[in-house]
C-alpha cells in the first residue's frame, strides 16, 4: 500500500466496458474502473501464502475515487469459486448491495457485473460476504476522496488491518464455533430451521479479562489465535517503510478487515487527532491509542515533527501481546526493527465505551421524532458456540420493520459476555446514546456494542428493500448473528 500526497494519489486504471446495468448510450459516455476478484500470493513470516484480493486494473489492492466521480466499476470473478462483494460503507441500489441472493445470485467463475451508483465519500472498503471467502483475504480499501482531501497540506497512507491464519478458513471456523457454523447458509431462505437460542451464561475457553463492576464476571475478548497480524499484507518482521516530509501532516486512513480482532491504534510520539470515523468526519478527538472493531474505519491526522525520524503506526490485539503496523519514516531517517510482541498484554477496547462517548458528529442528522424504537438484544455463548438477535439466528429472525423515509432509533442490549460490531447495509446512523444520557454522536455504519451494554442508533430508513444488519465478527456471523432491516414503501 503505496503512501499517497495530495497531488499524487495513486488512481484505479479506468476502463471502457460493458455494465449490465446502463444502456448503452449511457455506457458509452462512462469512465469505468476494472476490478478483479482473484487469487495471489504473499509472504507470511518467511512462508509463501495463497490468498485471495481484490485487484484493479494495474494489480493493485483496492480502488481510489476522486471528488465526484461516480462508483462505476466492472467486477469479474476470475477464482474458481462463486462470490459475491459487498460495499461496505456504500449506499448502493439494493440489487448491488452485494449480498448472496438479496437478491442478486453470486458471481460465478469467470462472470462479470457492472456497479453504478454514487459514491459515498470516506474511508471505506469492500469484501466478500462470505465469512470463509473474507478469511482469505477477499477485501480491499475502498477510498472516496473529498474537495478537502485535495486541497489539504497533508499526505496520506491506508492502513488495511487483517488477522491470518496458514489454515484453510473452513478448518479455523469448525474449530472456533464447535462445528455450529452456518457461514454456507442461503441468505435468501426465510423461516428455516435455524440454530436454537442457547444458553448465554456459558463460558467459553478464549482469552478472558474481568470487566470493572461486573461483580467478578469475566468477558470473551478473542476466541482464536490466528497465525499472523497483518498490515497492508505484512508484518512486523517485514513491515511497510512509508516515506513522510519533515514537518509534514499525515493522514493515517485505519480500515479493520479482520475476521475477528479488535486492534488499539497506536501512533506512539506523534500526536494525533481522529477526525473521521467510518469515512464521516468527527469533531477532531487529540490522543495517542484509539480503538476499532471489525468493519470500523478511522481517520488519524499526525504531525510529524521537523526533526524528522522513523516512527511506528502500530496495531495492537486487544487483551493479548500481538501487534502488526507499518513505519512512517522522513528522508535519511534510521528505521529500528519493532517485534512483533509487546512486553505486556493490551488493554481491552471492547469494555470501554468511552471513545464513542467522546465522539461528535461534524453533520450530526437533523433532530426528528423516531417512528419507532425497537429493541435488539444480542446474546449468545462460548459453549456451545451460538450468537443470536433477540434469541433467533438467521433463517428464524425477526426482521426490523420500517418505512422509507421514518426515523428509526435501534437500541443494541449486548445480554453476551463479548462485544459486537453491529453493521447495517445501505445506510448511515448516528450513535445518539451509549446507554445514558443522549448526546449527538457519530455518524457511522458499524458501532461496536459492549458486554452487558447498551448503546442507540438513530437512522433514516433508504429504499424500500432488505438490508442486512450484523455482527461483523465472522465466527458470529457464521453461527446466524444476522437479522434484517426490512423497509417498506
Amino acid at each position: 500500500m503505496s503512501l499517497l500526497t495530495r497531488r499524487g494519489f495513486l488512481a484505479a486504471t479506468s476502463a471502457s466496458a460493458a455494465t449490465l446495468l446502463l444502456p448503452a448510450q449511457v455506457r458509452a459516455q462512462s469512465t469505468r474502473m476494472t476490478l478483479s476478484a482473484t487469487s495471489r500470493t504473499i509472504e507470511v513470516q518467511g512462508k509463501a501464502a495463497t490468498v485471495w484480493g481484490l485487484l484493479d486494473g494495474n494489480g493493485r489492492s483496492g480502488l481510489v475515487f476522486d471528488p465526484g466521480q461516480a462508483f462505476a466499476v466492472d467486477l469479474t470473478n476470475t477464482l474458481d469459486a462463486p462470490t459475491i462483494i459487498h460495499w461496505h460503507g456504500q449506499i448502493p441500489p439494493n440489487i448491488q448491495d452485494g449480498v448472496p441472493d438479496l437478491p442478486m445470485p453470486m458471481l460465478q467463475p469467470g462472470e462479470s457485473r457492472g456497479y453504478d451508483f454514487a459514491a459515498r465519500p470516506g474511508t471505506h472498503w469492500m469484501h466478500a460476504h462470505i465469512p470463509e471467502h473474507e478469511m482469505l483475504l477477499l477485501a480491499a480499501p475502498l477510498v472516496v476522496r473529498r474537495p478537502e482531501d485535495m486541497s489539504a497540506d497533508r499526505q496520506e497512507v491506508t492502513l488495511f488491518l487483517h488477522d491470518f491464519s496458514f489454515r484453510p478458513p473452513a478448518e479455523v471456523l469448525a474449530e472456533i464455533t464447535g462445528g455450529t457454523s452456518m457461514a454456507g447458509m442461503d441468505h435468501s431462505q426465510m423461516g428455516q430451521d435455524g440454530v436454537a437460542a442457547m444458553d448465554m451464561g456459558a463460558m467459553g475457553q478464549g482469552d478472558t479479562m474481568s470487566m470493572p463492576g461486573m461483580d467478578g464476571m469475566a468477558m470473551d475478548l478473542n476466541d482464536y489465535n490466528f497465525d499472523a497480524y497483518l498490515a497492508n499484507d505484512r508484518t512486523l518482521d517485514d513491515p511497510e517503510v512509508l516515506q513522510v516530509d519533515k514537518g509534514g501532516r499525515v493522514l493515517v486512513r485505519v480500515i479493520n478487515a479482520a475476521a475477528a480482532t479488535v486492534f488499539w491504534i497506536d501512533t506512539g510520539s506523534l500526536p494525533g487527532r481522529l477526525v473521521a470515523v467510518d469515512g464521516e468526519p468527527v469533531q477532531p478527538l487529540p490522543g495517542s491509542r484509539f480503538g476499532l472493531a471489525m468493519g470500523q474505519r478511522l481517520d488519524i491526522e499526525l504531525d510529524v515533527p521537523a526533526e524528522g525520524g522513523a516512527f511506528p503506526i502500530l496495531a495492537l490485539r486487544e487483551g493479548a501481546k500481538e501487534r502488526t503496523g507499518v513505519i512512517l519514516a522522513t528522508p535519511g531517517a534510521s528505521v529500528t526493527k519493532v517485534v512483533g510482541l509487546s512486553d505486556a498484554e493490551h488493554p481491552a477496547f471492547s469494555a470501554d465505551i468511552s471513545q464513542e462517548a467522546a465522539l461528535r458528529a461534524v453533520t450530526p442528522l437533523p433532530e426528528r421524532e423516531p417512528a419507532s424504537q425497537p429493541m435488539l438484544m444480542l446474546g449468545g455463548s462460548m459453549m456451545p458456540y451460538v450468537w443470536t438477535i433477540n434469541g433467533q439466528t438467521w433463517g428464524n429472525h425477526v426482521p426490523v420493520t420500517a418505512k422509507s423515509g421514518d426515523r428509526v432509533e435501534i437500541t443494541f442490549h449486548n445480554m453476551s459476555m463479548m462485544a459486537h460490531p453491529m453493521h447495517l447495509h445501505g445506510h448511515a446512523f448516528q450513535v445518539v446514546s451509549t446507554g445514558g444520557a443522549r448526546f449527538a454522536g457519530a455518524v457511522r455504519d458499524t458501532v461496536h456494542v459492549p458486554p452487558m451494554g447498551m448503546v442507540t442508533v438513530a437512522v433514516d430508513a433508504g429504499e424500500a428493500a432488505r438490508w442486512m444488519l450484523h455482527c461483523h465478527h465472522m465466527p458470529h456471523l457464521s453461527t446466524g448473528m444476522m437479522t434484517e432491516f426490512a423497509v417498506s414503501v
